[in-house]
C-alpha cells in the first residue's frame, strides 16, 4: 500500500470513529436535556471540554506555532460548534423533524460543490453521484421518522444558518490544515464555544450562579455531560479536524452520514425503538454512498 493511501485509510478511520461518537451523542443529549436548558448543556459540555484540552501541557506549548492565526481560529470556532448549534437547536424547534433532517442531511453536498471554487477541489461526477445517494439515505430515515412539529420561516432560516455554519467550519478547518494543528484548532473551538454558550447560559438563568450548576449535582445529567465533553467534542473534534487535513472535503463529509445510521441503531438498542426494512434499505443507500464517493475519488 502507498503511503498516500495509508494516509487516507488512517484519516476515513479517524472520520468514521468521530461520526459514530456523535451518532450515540443523541442519547446523551436527551439525557442531558431532560434536566437542564439546552443552553445550560451546551455550557457545560464546552466548559468541560475546555478544560480537559489542558490535560495536555506538550500539546499546549505549541499552540504559540498559531498565535498568528488567531483571528481564523476565532472564526473557526464561530462557525462550529457556536453557529452550527444555535441554527440546529432553534432549526429544529421551529420545524418539523423530517424537514430538518432533511435540510442537516445536505450538508456534504454543499460543502462539496463550496470546495470547488473556494479550495479548488473539483469533485468527480461519481463522489457527486453517491453523495446524493447517501443524503437520499438519510432523508429517507427522516421522513419515516415522526413529523411532529410545524413548518415556520425563522426555522427555515436557522437551518441554513445551521448548514452555513457546518460548510464555513469544513472549508475554514481545511484552509487551516496548513499552517495549525489539528489540536490548535480543537482547542480554539472548545474555547470560543465554552465562552459562547457560557454567556448565553447565564443569560437564561438571569445571572444565578446557583441555578447554573444545580443540573450537575444530578449524576444521568452528569454522566451525559462527561460523556458529551470528553467523547463528543474533545474526542470527535479533534479526529475530525485530523479527517479533514488529510482528506479532500467531498471525501470527508459524506462521512458525516453516518451519524444518522448510527443513531437509528442505538435508539433500537438503547430505547428499543421500531426498525424496519425501509430502514435498514436507507441505511444501505448510506454506506453504498460513503463507499462510493471513496472509491470515485480523483487520483492524484
Amino acid at each position: 500500500m502507498k503511503h498516500e493511501d495509508r494516509i487516507a485509510m488512517r484519516a476515513s478511520l479517524a472520520s468514521v470513529l468521530c461520526h459514530s461518537i456523535w451518532g450515540l451523542s443523541f442519547l446523551a443529549s436527551r439525557t442531558g436535556l431532560n434536566s437542564a436548558h439546552v443552553f445550560v448543556l451546551l455550557s457545560h459540555r464546552f466548559l468541560i471540554s475546555f478544560l480537559i484540552m489542558h490535560l495536555f501541557p506538550r500539546q499546549l506549548a505549541r499552540l504559540r506555532e498559531a498565535r498568528g492565526y488567531l483571528l481564523p481560529l476565532v472564526a473557526l470556532g464561530m462557525a462550529q460548534p457556536v453557529i452550527y448549534f444555535l441554527g440546529e437547536q432553534f432549526g429544529i424547534l421551529h420545524s418539523s423533524t423530517s424537514f430538518s433532517g432533511v435540510m442537516i442531511a445536505m450538508i456534504p453536498v454543499v460543502s462539496t460543490l463550496a470546495a470547488w471554487p473556494i479550495l479548488k477541489e473539483r469533485p468527480t461526477g461519481g463522489q457527486l453521484l453517491f453523495s446524493l445517494l447517501s443524503v437520499g439515505g438519510v432523508i429517507g430515515i427522516g421522513l419515516m421518522n415522526d413529523s411532529s412539529g410545524t413548518l415556520h420561516l425563522i426555522g427555515v432560516g436557522a437551518l441554513l444558518v445551521a448548514v452555513a455554519g457546518a460548510t464555513a467550519y469544513t472549508l475554514l478547518s481545511r484552509r487551516l490544515s496548513e499552517q495549525t494543528s489539528p489540536f490548535a484548532r480543537t482547542y480554539a473551538m472548545m474555547g470560543v464555544g465554552a465562552a459562547a454558550f457560557t454567556v448565553l447560559a447565564l443569560i437564561h438563568c438571569e445571572g444565578d450562579l446557583k441555578a447554573y450548576v444545580q443540573p450537575l449535582a444530578e449524576t444521568p445529567y452528569l454522566l451525559s455531560v462527561l460523556f458529551l465533553s470528553l467523547f463528543c467534542s474533545v474526542v470527535s473534534f479533534f479526529l475530525s479536524s485530523y479527517a479533514i487535513t488529510r482528506l479532500p472535503v467531498a471525501r470527508e463529509t459524506v462521512f458525516s452520514n453516518l451519524t444518522t445510521a448510527v443513531a437509528v441503531f442505538a435508539g433500537v438498542v438503547f430505547l428499543h425503538e421500531p426498525f424496519s426494512w425501509m430502514s435498514l434499505l436507507c441505511i444501505l443507500l448510506i454506506l453504498v454512498g460513503i463507499y462510493g464517493v471513496q472509491r470515485t475519488a480523483r487520483k492524484a
